[in-house]
């Protein structure tokens, strides 16, 4: 069964570049990640501060390991302050 994240973030303005800076490094290392199926990080069209976010992991144990390793990266550093506004579900499809 695989694991589907899909939300947003909000980034405080002030942290908007450092954030950004992190992002392309964070996309490289999630999309390498074993079990990463599709991981999209798209910048609203309206809000500067808000990004969009559609995560797929082949399993709770991908997921799991991609969550733990974004805790102790650069990424996690970076966005320690940003909201983060998910829903995460499993799926058959």
């Amino acid at each position: 069964m695989k694991i589907v994240l899909s939300g947003y973030i909000v980034i405080p303005e002030a942290e908007l570049a450092l954030v950004e800076d992190a992002l392309v490094e964070h996309i490289a290392l999630t999309k390498a990640e074993e079990g990463c199926l599709v991981f999209n990080v798209s910048k609203d069209p309206v809000n500067s501060c808000r990004y969009d976010v559609y995560e797929e992991f082949s399993s709770q144990a991908a997921f799991d390991f991609h969550q733990a390793r974004v805790k102790s990266s650069p990424w996690g550093q970076a966005t320690i302050n940003v909201e983060r506004h998910y829903l995460i579900k499993e799926s058959t499809q």
